[in-house]
């Protein structure tokens, strides 16, 4: 290549650097996100009713599988940044749930729903192929997951779903070099964390299906209305929140079910300040700047996001 070539080469390539830089688009500040409302969400029994390590004395609600699946299922949750996550021990019933809401969240730390999950499928098998020079050896572990969504209020699931996953490894050996593979207990992780991942986008969307809400814990001379929920749950100062009265909730004469009516919008409400160290207990203080709760119990409403 000639020096002319060379010269022309590399002003070719500054000025298709240059025409690059120039044609760029100039950087636009996005707008500020929707803050995110977080539900909350308890994790509260999960169980293995596979056959996988069972005797006759393993108790089902105290199993190292199923412990796993409550733990990454909590894990995913949190890292979605949309929900505050409580663990309730084994011991709690859902009637213990309902009864510290009593119909309602007596405090702050009153919760929107709850999951009730179990490993339903767990299982591990061993096949391979050998020859005169080589071989090969496949684990293979499989797990099946199922979770149920329950309103504490109602009692009621309104959610349920599934999901399966697998996990394999392969050894292989050739004229006596490669690898021997022993147990590889890493594979129920990976199968339970597969079956998690495959439903966990439906479980998200469903929970966020359902409007934020919040209970008053007090209404002021005034105007003022206490309600529970802070920053933590994504709330801010000069946020407006729907004041609603709680549906009256009847029993259906064809399925025996019980059914919440909708409620009235009678208000709405505007941010002023928090209170409350620690997430759980965060309460906010707002300002009622529509409508008339003059005659109106705190506990027959619930405060709700405002439908976008």
């Amino acid at each position: 290549m000639t020096v002319t070539a060379v010269a022309l080469t590399c002003g070719s390539v500054a000025q298709a650097q240059d025409a690059a830089q120039t044609t760029a688009p100039s950087s636009v500040v996005a707008p500020a996100p929707h803050p995110i409302l977080k539900r909350k969400i308890a994790i509260l029994r999960f169980t293995n009713i596979s056959h996988y390590g069972k005797s006759f004395l393993s108790d089902s609600n105290d199993d190292p599988l199923a412990q796993q699946a409550a733990d990454m299922l909590t894990a995913r949750l949190v890292e979605t940044g949309k929900f505050m996550v409580f663990e309730r021990s084994a011991s709690e019933a859902l009637q213990k749930e309902m009864a510290a809401s009593g119909g309602r969240s007596a405090t702050p730390t009153g919760v929107d729903a709850v999951v009730i999950g179990s490993i339903t499928e767990f299982g591990r098998k061993v096949d391979g192929t050998a020859g005169f020079l080589n071989s090969s050896m496949r684990q293979t572990a499989s797990a099946t997951v199922e979770v149920r969504l329950v309103d504490v209020r109602t009692g009621q699931a309104f959610f349920s779903g599934k999901g399966s996953g697998v996990s394999t490894t392969t050894a292989k050996e050739v004229a006596g070099f490669g690898s021997r593979a022993g147990y590889d207990a890493t594979l129920n992780d990976k199968a339970i964390s597969a079956a998690i991942s495959d439903l966990i986008n439906n479980v998200v969307a469903k929970l966020e299906e359902r409007r934020w809400s919040s209970d008053v814990l007090q209404l002021r001379p005034g105007g003022g209305v206490v309600i529970s929920g802070g920053p933590a749950q994504g709330l801010t100062v000069g946020q407006h929140f729907s004041v609603e009265t709680r549906g009256e909730t009847i029993t259906s004469g064809q399925t025996g079910l019980p059914i919440t009516l909708p409620g009235e919008r009678v208000g709405e409400i505007e941010i002023m300040s928090f209170f409350g160290d620690q997430p759980d207990v965060q309460g906010a203080i707002a300002k009622l700047v529509q409508g008339n709760l003059q005659g109106v119990a705190a506990k027959t409403l619930v405060v709700k996001e405002i439908a976008r």
